[in-house]
Order: C-alpha cells, then sequence, then structure tokens
C-alpha cells in the first residue's frame, strides 16, 4: 500500500512517497517530467467551456494569453467567511473579484461558466483541484491510482480551517489520513535524515515562512519519537505580504492604481514575485514588463534595488517575531536570556519565502545563531508528510511517534459569557478533556452548550465552533444536576465535544463541523458534479497543455529568428513561417493530437537552423582561445 505526503502550499505545492522497497524508506518527491518538483497553487478558469479549470504553471501561462479568472494564493481563505475576503481586498490588492452572495460562511470567488455567464468557486474548490493535480502526478509517476494522503497544514490554522482541508482532499478523491502541522512534518523530514547520520538528537526551533502563512514550533526529537513543545503562528503572514508593496509600484506605473481589475493585478503580483526572488540573489533588480490596458500593451519599467525592497518589507519580517517569542516561552524558554536560547541545537529554516536574505537575518539576530541550510526548503514539509504517510498506511514499519499540539485553546461558554477552558493551547493530541457542569435555574431541563476556540476570557473575543443543546435533565434544584462534558481532539486537531447527564446518562455528541461553510450534502453535490464531468475535465485539460506547450514552441522559434535570422537559407525561412503558420491555425482548433503534429512538424524544418545556431555558438565560445585554455 502506497500513500502520498502533500505539502499543499499558498503558492506552491508539492507530493511526495516513501516507500521501504525503495532507497530503504527514503522520501522522494515526485517531479514533472520537466524536473519540476513544484506545482504552483494556481488555477485558472477560462471564459470558454473549452478551456475549463487549468492548473499550476499551465494556469499562469494560460492567464496570460487569454480571458478569464486567474486565482491564487486562496489558501488565506480556507476555512474564512465573506468578511475575510473583504478586508484583504480592502487592506492588499483586488487580485480577486467576489460572486454577489447572501451567504456569509464562506468566500466565493467569481469565475467563468464557460456559457458566458460567472459561477461562485470556494478556496475548498480551488484546493481540490491542486490536489487532484499532485495526484495525478503521483499516478503518472507510480504506474497506479493512489488515494490516500497525509496533508499538511499550517500548525496554527484552526479546526475551521483544519475542516476546510479535509473537504478539499475529498473533493479530490483521497482519503486523508491525517492532518499534519507543516514544522513537524519538517521535523520529522529532518530529525530522521538527522539519526541516520547520528546526529538527530536534541531541541529544535521550525521556522517555517511560507507563501501566505507563518508557523514557528520548539520541538525535541530523540530515536524516533518527535514531541512538539509548543507552535505559534500567524495564518495571514508570508512571502505574498513582501510581493503586495513590489506589485503596489507596479499598478501605480502604468496609471492604475486602485483602479486595478482583478486580471491586472494578479499579473503585477506575478511581475512582483519574479521580481522577489531575483532580489533574492543580487543586489538590484530591472523590472520591465507590460500591462494590458483598454486592450493596449503599457510598457513599465523601473529599478529596484535589495535595500529599497528590505526598508518596505521590514515591518512584515518583524511581525515574525511576536510568534517566536511565544511559543518559545510556551516551551519554557525566555528569549531574553541568550543562556536559554544556547540551549536549543539549532533552528530548522521551511518555506520558500525563507531565502529572502532580510528573514535569514532576522532568524539569525533574534535566536542568536545561524540557522540551519542543510535541509531543502521547499521539499522539505512534503518529504515529512511522506514518512508520516508510509507509517500510517503500513508501507513502512520505520518506528516514529509524533506528538504534536493544538494551537488553539478550546472550551465553553459559561453563564457571564466567560470560557471554560477544558484543553489548553499546546496540549498534546490526540487528548481528552472532561469538565463537570450544573444547572443556573431552578426546574432547568435543558443546557446549551456554545463550544469556543481561542485564547482570550471572553466570548466575543473568540471564535464560536458548534452549538448544541442537552435535554432530558431531570427538573431539580439550581445547582443539583450534573453534566459532564468531554472534548476529545484527534490527531488530526478535529474536536468531538459529548455532554452526558450523570443522573439519568442521557448523552448527546456532537463533532464539530464548524459553520465555515461546506456542508455533507454541498460536498455530495460537488463529489458528484466532479465524477459526472471527470472524462471531459482530462479531454480539456490535455488540450489545454498541448496549446501552452505548442505556444511555447513558437516563442522560442521566433526568439531564434530574431536572434540568428541570417542563418536560415531562403527555401528553409519559407518552411518554417508555413509551419508556424500551421501551428498557430492548429493552436486555435481543439484537436489535441493536430497541434502536437503540427509541433512536430515545426521542430523538423527547424532543425538544420537549430544545428547552425549551435555550431555558431562553439564557435563563439572557442574564439580567440589557445587549446591549454580549452583544455
Amino acid at each position: 500500500m502506497v500513500a502520498l505526503g502533500i505539502d499543499l502550499g499558498t503558492t506552491y505545492s508539492l507530493v511526495a512517497v516513501a516507500r521501504k522497497s525503495v532507497d530503504d524508506g527514503r522520501p522522494h518527491v515526485l517531479r514533472s517530467d520537466a524536473g519540476e518538483a513544484r506545482v504552483p497553487s494556481a488555477v485558472f478558469f477560462g471564459a470558454t467551456q473549452s478551456e475549463g479549470a487549468i492548473v499550476g504553471f499551465a494556469a499562469l501561462a494560460a492567464a496570460r494569453h487569454g480571458p478569464g479568472a486567474l486565482l491564487t494564493s486562496t489558501k488565506r481563505f480556507m476555512g474564512r467567511g465573506r468578511q475575510a475576503a473583504l478586508a484583504h481586498l480592502r487592506d492588499h490588492a483586488r487580485n480577486y473579484a467576489l460572486h454577489p452572495s447572501d451567504d456569509d460562511r464562506v468566500v466565493q470567488f467569481a469565475v467563468p461558466d464557460g456559457a458566458g455567464a460567472e459561477r461562485a468557486c470556494t478556496p475548498v474548490e480551488v484546493a481540490a483541484y491542486v490536489l487532484k493535480d499532485l495526484r495525478d502526478r503521483a499516478t503518472a509517476a507510480l504506474g497506479r491510482d493512489v488515494d490516500e494522503a497525509v496533508i499538511t497544514v499550517p500548525a496554527y490554522f484552526d479546526d475551521a480551517q483544519r475542516q476546510a482541508t479535509r473537504d478539499a482532499g475529498r473533493l479530490a478523491g483521497l482519503k486523508v489520513l491525517r492532518l499534519l502541522a507543516e514544522p513537524t512534518a519538517a521535523a520529522v523530514a529532518y530529525g530522521l535524515d538527522r539519526e541516520a547520520s547520528g546526529r538527530g538528537q536534541g531541541t529544535y526551533v521550525v521556522f517555517d515562512l511560507g507563501g501566505g502563512t507563518f508557523d514557528v514550533s520548539v520541538l525535541t526529537f530523540d530515536r524516533g519519537l518527535f514531541r512538539v513543545l509548543a507552535t505559534a503562528g500567524d495564518t495571514a503572514l508570508g512571502g505574498d505580504d513582501f510581493d503586495w508593496p513590489i506589485a503596489k509600484r507596479i499598478l501605480d506605473a502604468a496609471g492604475l492604481g486602485a483602479e486595478a481589475t482583478p486580471a491586472q493585478t494578479q499579473a503585477a503580483l506575478m511581475i512582483a514575485r519574479q521580481a522577489k526572488e531575483v532580489l533574492t540573489e543580487r543586489d538590484e533588480v530591472d523590472v520591465t514588463a507590460a500591462l494590458e490596458i483598454g486592450g493596449e500593451l503599457r510598457p513599465i519599467e523601473f529599478s529596484l534595488t535589495r535595500a529599497a525592497f528590505e526598508a518596505i518589507i521590514l515591518p512584515v519580517v518583524h511581525r515574525c517575531a511576536g510568534p517566536c517569542e511565544r511559543a518559545l516561552l510556551d516551551a519554557g524558554f525566555r528569549p531574553d536570556r541568550p543562556e536559554d536560547l544556547q540551549r536549543l541545537d539549532g533552528v530548522i529554516l521551511v518555506g520558500g519565502s525563507t531565502r529572502v536574505p532580510l528573514v535569514r537575518r532576522f532568524v539569525r539576530e533574534f535566536f542568536g545563531r545561524e540557522p540551519l541550510l542543510d535541509a531543502h526548503p521547499d521539499e522539505v514539509v512534503a518529504a515529512g508528510a511522506a514518512l508520516q504517510a508510509a507509517q500510517l498506511s503500513g508501507a513502512d514499519d520505520k518506528d516514529m511517534l509524533l506528538l504534536d499540539v493544538t494551537p488553539l485553546s478550546l472550551g465553553v461558554e459559561t453563564m457571564g459569557g466567560v470560557i471554560d477552558k477544558l484543553i489548553p493551547r499546546n496540549a498534546s493530541i490526540p487528548c481528552s478533556s472532561t469538565h463537570t457542569f450544573t444547572t443556573y435555574a431552578d426546574q432547568q431541563t435543558a443546557m446549551d452548550i456554545h463550544v469556543m476556540q481561542g485564547e482570550r476570557e471572553k466570548v466575543e473575543h473568540c471564535k464560536s465552533l458548534a452549538r448544541f443543546k442537552l435535554r432530558g435533565i431531570p427538573p431539580l434544584g439550581a445547582g443539583l444536576a450534573r453534566v459532564q462534558v468531554t472534548f476529545q481532539l484527534d490527531a488530526d486537531g478535529l474536536l468531538t465535544v459529548t455532554a452526558k447527564e450523570q443522573a439519568t446518562g442521557h448523552v448527546q455528541s456532537i463533532e464539530v463541523k464548524p459553520s465555515y461553510g461546506l456542508t455533507d450534502l454541498e460536498v455530495e453535490e460537488m463529489l458528484i458534479a466532479s465524477i459526472d464531468n471527470a472524462e471531459g475535465d482530462i479531454t480539456e485539460r490535455l488540450l489545454i497543455e498541448k496549446r501552452v506547450e505548442a505556444r511555447r514552441v513558437l516563442l522560442s522559434t521566433q526568439k531564434a529568428i530574431d536572434e540568428d535570422g541570417a542563418l536560415l537559407l531562403p527555401d528553409e525561412r519559407v518552411a518554417v513561417m508555413h509551419a508556424v503558420a500551421a501551428l498557430e491555425t492548429a493552436i486555435a482548433g481543439d484537436d489535441r493530437h493536430a497541434i502536437q503534429q503540427a509541433t512536430d512538424a515545426l521542430d523538423v524544418v527547424t532543425t538544420p537552423f537549430a544545428q547552425r545556431r549551435m555550431t555558431r555558438r562553439i564557435g563563439e565560445a572557442l574564439e580567440n582561445k589557445r587549446i591549454d585554455e580549452i583544455a
């Protein structure tokens, strides 16, 4: 039995497997034919029915070529209501269009329905598309269908966000074996790798800054036992927050500002992300791009230094300090005492945003030590999830025990609107806790059980998870009846609440389903729709992939002609132009086989040209070189 380890990220997602029969159970991240491990967590909905929903790099490419809606970084809205999206649009950028709805339980984006109108699409659906794509990659790589997975979530995801992730897995046809905290997954991969070399024991901090979320966990590992001591974080802090200032400058340079459309804003964000990645390696970047405005391309060009970029994002990076302090204090370390920090054995960096030099300097200065850089920041979470998946599915009998914690306290509302906490934050999971309550009024025969999540003492400052009523309480005087309320938190961090009246034995139980969104019926309807449309979806996806590939060939051909057109013989130039025209015609059609044939034909007629270009490049490289220099 094989199960997948999936890192469902804000900007990129990955899938990995670990099998005892292959490389002694070491995890392997599955890659595309081009060798790329990451899949952009992006979904493009084309304006026509033939385009459908496109995922990953193909989605980013499709968004540049035609009308439609590109959804990226929607993980921030998992398990969140409409107000979260409205706040995002107000405080950041208008890179999404919301679907008109009176339902505030869940964010609904407006996307084309393929028939000239719009439909609603939730963050759960977007995540499901990405998970399906990862599952398809695994099926192709392993030569068999795999329907079980461990999916990672930010450690600071609350119950609603975790349930939303489970729903996405169901929509993708996956049985979710476990929801594993991202820092814990990273620690598993890192710890087992170090244990293999005899260096795996100790207490570590996992500093996980991804595209849209930030987690920090303090944990110990020793001979296969991984114990999380404390965790903290911010589910609205990540590399995306580094992109907004650059994107805003791009929009301002184009004369758009707050008037930019969602498509223009998404385009600016993609350009900004590329500029940010360049500044990770270089001291300056020339931002050169063009935005479509009123049917015309408006050129944009400016320079941005790393120093200026760091000055802009410094307040964002400093937001990491609060969660770091909380996690250290909860784990028994004083962040203001150097001797306490020296008790740590290292700080592990996780997430692509930790490549930003300013972030690494922050970590070094805050923890008083150089961070550990021997874990791959993009792949270590998926690798750890794969190790856990192998253990849970029985594919590997590695001796490993994970003791994770709950990030937020759980309790019930009592009289006066205060909260009695049954499970405190950073309690090891799975766990359970029972408190006894009594009636407030004479002859009271029912009791409201209001389940809350949060750290504050008053109900209005915490999040409501569920509410139910226990009936059948004997009509006694106030304070005489006894009701036991039990919270059971499973290994995924999902909660079941049971209330039992002791005299009668009457029991009422509820599996907490957050009020954020999808009911079982809604999920079932989506599952049925995905099954009914599965064949058509696959056909549409294959067509889109061929179109994207063909457009790339056309671009590279045109670039080669622009650079070395003089190397083309007259007859060859005519043949190439005919082949280019034929490929453009095929792209406009709906026959993917015709597109492939036209692509192959262009490859054949350009082969002599390509060989002459290669000969020229070799000659240029060898010009004025001595034989001993070449050797």
